[in-house]
């Protein structure tokens, strides 16, 4: 096993995977990462990462030479410190957002908060809350401004000063970009954006020359352009004319040319540069199957140089593939023995944060010295799992019945070939803009150490495979995207994996609406059905629950999902009496985008039509469940839940609770 200084301060210690056959050892999967996201400082002297806490996410802040931790954020429950930019070697800005439940979408707050790298000065330098919201005893609150604020520019010559994109709350505000002293909060504006909600892209020098946005509907994205600041704006492209999306994403090291990501009609996105003299525009980089996951940087500076991709295994593609950046890359694949990513560097490009993950590992990271050539292992997400001990994942690629090309991953339980195996077809949830990437799958490892293959598949509606492939989805839930998931679950039967008399399908929130679809529209092709903060009354989504709250959210029901009166007959709850297979489901009773009365209608139509049903409620939990408590309690009932209907293993005692501390 791994074990680093940081990680033994991160969190404590678990006993390893001892359970016997036929049992599984949760505390293996339960256990929280150590770190969701670390960064080096521009000097190199520290790392800091946001840490999983129950019910939030903190921030920790480490000196690298001893790796004492010398600094630490910790938001109330349900906040989340969302993301992290140093802003000078000792001063980052954390920006927040808020989570009800770990399935709930990040809901950004736009506050903006300031701490030195030895935890003192912390303040809130922009955002809406006052000192009584009780954000912690070593933050300063400044008087309540109702805006959002979101860092646009760190300006790495300027230890002082950030820009950031500012937007009152007020309808249809327009987006400013401004001046923020990063120890005082003092903002000057710079510019203002030609269209609501929006967000910039500047030079390498500084100076803002894109806007992108769409208003307060965040329907029909816009982009700008502009030379300089003397210049006007120009719209470079409206969606609702060209029917694609294009976003900047920096400037070449000359300034010369600027790079888009550009959906396409067909298939995935490309990123593209655009010539702002000739308005030339060339494509630099696009994969066959997936879109750009996450844009390569040149060390130490903001010039885009590549991408990596989340396909049937994660790649680095370059806009130069004799470029040294891509030479830096090959060379730690081949050292680090698989798929890399730079999440980081200092300020002069020496030493970089290297990421290594596969799906089975959830990720090591790594200091590299580009000048010395030495590598040193820092941390690792996980570091009680063992790779060479997870569940095999193997990409999968099919065709939907009308034609349309579907891409998922099965999982096999250790040990096992991929021949008439008890299965688990496990559809996401979101569904719009999420997709299963192939990463390690905590869900789909701990089915596997049950004894179950588990199938997943990116649906109709999935990211990652471009414009035409999400707008498939459109009124389509419970239609083709269902016909997706069956069509995948027929396609593992067909291939002899699956054993076609021992298929359950299980999902949360839309994967849980999925999987009471499932027997709905296939009878006879799953054993048993599951479903984890689900909706299952459609037409009570525009009446109850956080979507419906705004217009974004509205225009998403109406566009995507439908009319009320045209969803009555895609609603679970009232096509209970076709689903003849046992069910379980579980809920939070503080479930904000998923309400609790889903789950309470769906129960009580299911007994009504004689449907052996199990329910479970939980106090204190929202759209996902954080309690460790809680967790352990519902993943047992759900795998005795599954074994009694598949056979598989079921949870292991739990073993005595850790007396660690989390920062």
């Amino acid at each position: 096993m791994r074990r680093t200084v940081l990680a033994v301060l991160l969190c404590a210690a678990v006993g390893g995977a001892t359970a016997g056959a036929g049992v599984v050892d949760l505390d293996r999967y339960l256990r929280q990462e150590a770190f969701t996201d670390i960064r080096i400082s521009p000097g190199g002297e520290y790392v800091a990462a946001t840490v999983p806490i129950e019910a939030g996410t903190a921030l920790a802040i480490y000196r690298i030479a001893d790796m004492k931790m010398v600094g630490t954020f910790r938001p109330p429950r349900n906040n989340h410190a969302h993301t992290f930019d140093w802003v000078s070697n000792d001063r980052l800005l954390v920006g927040m957002a808020q989570k009800f439940g770990v399935l709930d979408r990040p809901a950004l707050t736009g506050e903006l908060f300031g701490i030195n790298a030895d935890g003192k000065g912390g303040e809130l330098l922009v955002g809406y809350r006052t000192a009584e919201t009780g954000l912690g005893t070593n933050i300063k609150v400044k008087p309540a401004g109702m805006v959002a604020a979101f860092l646009t520019d760190e300006l790495k010559d300027d230890d002082r000063n950030v820009l950031v994109a500012v937007t009152p709350f007020t309808a249809n505000a327009f987006t400013q970009l401004e001046r923020m002293d990063v120890n005082t909060g003092r903002r000057n504006a710079v510019a203002r954006a030609p269209i609501a909600q929006a967000e910039f892209t500047t030079d390498a020098q500084g100076e803002v020359r894109f806007a992108y946005g769409s208003g307060t509907d965040e329907t029909n994205k816009k982009l700008y352009y502009r030379a300089g600041a003397s210049s006007e704006w120009v719209l470079l492209n409206d969606e609702a004319l060209s029917r694609r999306i294009e976003a900047a994403i920096g400037f070449s090291a000359d300034g010369r040319l600027a790079y888009l990501q550009t959906e396409q009609a067909e298939g995935p996105d490309a990123i593209v540069s655009w010539d702002p003299q000739s308005n030339e525009r060339r494509v630099v980089l696009r994969d066959e199957v997936v879109d750009p996951h996450r844009i390569i940087f040149r060390p130490g500076t903001r010039v885009p140089v590549g991408a990596e991709f989340l396909g049937d295994v994660p790649r680095t593609r370059f806009f130069d593939e004799a470029s040294a950046e891509a030479r830096l890359y090959r060379s730690l694949e081949a050292g680090l023995g698989g798929p890399v990513y730079i999440t980081s560097s200092t300020r002069d490009g020496r030493t970089v944060l290297v990421e290594s993950h596969s799906a089975r590992n959830p990720g090591d990271f790594y200091l590299y010295d580009t000048i010395d050539k030495k590598a040193r292992h820092l941390i690792s997400r996980s570091d009680w799992i063992d790779p060479a001990q997870s569940a095999v994942v193997q990409p999968v690629s099919l065709k939907a019945r009308d034609g349309l090309a579907l891409h998922g991953f099965l999982t096999l339980p250790a040990g096992q070939q991929a021949t008439g195996l008890p299965m688990v077809v496990m559809p996401h949830g979101g569904p719009i803009g999420i997709f299963d990437d192939g990463t390690y799958d905590v869900d789909a490892q701990m089915l596997a150490a049950a004894g179950y293959a588990v199938l997943q598949v990116n649906y109709r509606g999935s990211a990652n495979y471009g414009r035409a492939h999400a707008q498939a989805a459109k009124l389509q839930w419970g239609r083709a995207m269902q016909d997706d998931v069956t069509d995948a679950t027929r396609w593992a039967i067909a291939e002899g994996i699956a054993d076609k008399s021992r298929i359950c399908i299980y999902g949360g929130s839309y994967g849980a609406y999925a999987a009471m679809m499932g027997p709905v529209r296939e009878p006879g092709l799953y054993r048993c059905a599951a479903g984890y903060v689900g909706v299952y009354d459609l037409p009570l989504m525009y009446a109850r629950g956080d979507i419906q709250d705004d217009a974004s959210g509205l225009t998403y029901l109406r566009e995507w999902v439908g009319r009320p009166k045209e969803l009555v007959e895609q609603s679970p709850v009232n096509l209970a009496a076709q689903i003849r297979v046992p069910v379980l489901l579980a809920a939070g009773r503080e479930d904000q985008r998923a309400p609790v009365v889903h789950t309470q209608r769906m129960e009580a139509a299911l007994k009504q039509a004689g449907t052996p049903v199990e329910a479970l409620y939980y106090k204190a939990e929202g759209h996902g469940f954080y309690s460790p408590a809680n967790r352990r309690d519902y993943y047992t009932r759900l795998l005795a839940f599954l074994s009694r209907s598949l056979g598989g293993g079921t949870a292991a005692a739990a073993t005595a609770p850790s007396k660690a501390k989390a920062p």
